[in-house]
């Protein structure tokens, strides 16, 4: 006997799932996972392999659909081995998406680690004016440049494949480093509170492809260390004593003077409040520094 109409089944059939607070949560925290994974590899080359790997789950896809057995066995037993190769193949964007969750704000407020906690002065007025001082004159004279800035992260790393210095920072001996055709003009020196660490240090190089084609190695090495940790680079143009300068994984270039001592400014860490710089904008976030 066929089922009479009633609107109680339409509004059975219309009734939709119960919906938990709880899975509301889980859906907005996935929604935000799967948001910066996106972002996270779009400007790296993991974004093609990315790819590669949405091509393959359309092909498995549609072997599913239309019962395609031996393509379904293939894939089938070789799903754990491409787990393992995958983590092979994304190793260096593995480790620089960790290192990046461990730079995070709500990281360090959790978990009070020693040097995120240490809210002393990172460098003083006279360093930012010496280095200020030895840029523009690098500037003026078209002789390349790579100075790197220590902040929370330590670059003891990338220190160690340079040669030692250990001296006060000054113009003058910016300036003597990077002169032609020294022994130390070659490579990036690192600065660390109000002393020169070390020169001709190596740096990484950016994978970046967005970056430009008329940029060399010097701004490529400069960028390369700004994405795996939170120092702040200074690069001087060997060809147009252009001034740039890189932090958090982007790339600021020709900027004047003025601008890249108010930059300085803002990572010098003078106040012992907790506070955010806004440091591409030019501007403080929450604007409590205190100015000798």
């Amino acid at each position: 006997m066929p089922e009479v109409f009633s609107w109680d089944n339409v509004a059975n059939l219309l009734q939709f799932p119960r919906v938990k607070i709880g899975d509301i949560v889980e859906i907005f925290i996935i929604a935000i996972i799967i948001y910066q994974v996106i972002k996270w590899i779009k400007d790296t080359r993991a974004w093609m392999l990315f790819k590669g790997i949405i091509v393959l789950f359309a092909v498995a896809l549609l072997a599913s659909i239309f019962q395609l057995s031996t393509i379904l066995w293939i894939f089938s037993n070789t799903i754990n081995v491409g787990i393992i190769a995958l983590i092979i193949v994304f190793q260096p964007e593995l480790r620089r998406a960790l290192e990046q969750l461990g730079r995070k704000n709500i990281i360090s407020s959790l978990i009070p680690f020693d040097e995120q906690r240490d809210k002393t002065e990172k460098f003083s007025d006279f360093t930012v004016s010496e280095i200020v001082k030895a840029v523009e004159e690098l500037s003026r004279t078209k002789t390349g440049a790579l100075i790197v800035i220590e902040r929370d992260v330590m670059l003891s790393e990338y220190e160690n494949t340079g040669i030692p210095v250990d001296a006060i920072v000054t113009s003058q001996l910016l300036i003597n480093i990077f002169e032609h055709n020294t022994p130390l003009h070659d490579g990036a020196i690192i600065i660390r509170s109000n002393r020169i660490l070390s020169a001709t240090c190596y740096l990484p190089l950016s994978d970046n492809m967005r970056i430009s084609k008329d940029l060399g190695t010097r701004h490529r090495a400069g960028l390369g260390i700004s994405e795996v940790t939170d120092s702040l680079t200074i690069i001087v143009s060997e060809e147009t004593g252009k001034t740039s300068i890189s932090f958090d994984g982007r790339l600021e270039r020709g900027i004047d003077f003025e601008t890249l001592r108010r930059r300085l400014i803002a990572i010098q860490n003078k106040s012992t409040e907790n506070k955010k710089f806004k440091l591409w904008k030019g501007r403080l976030k929450n604007e409590k520094v205190t100015h000798k």
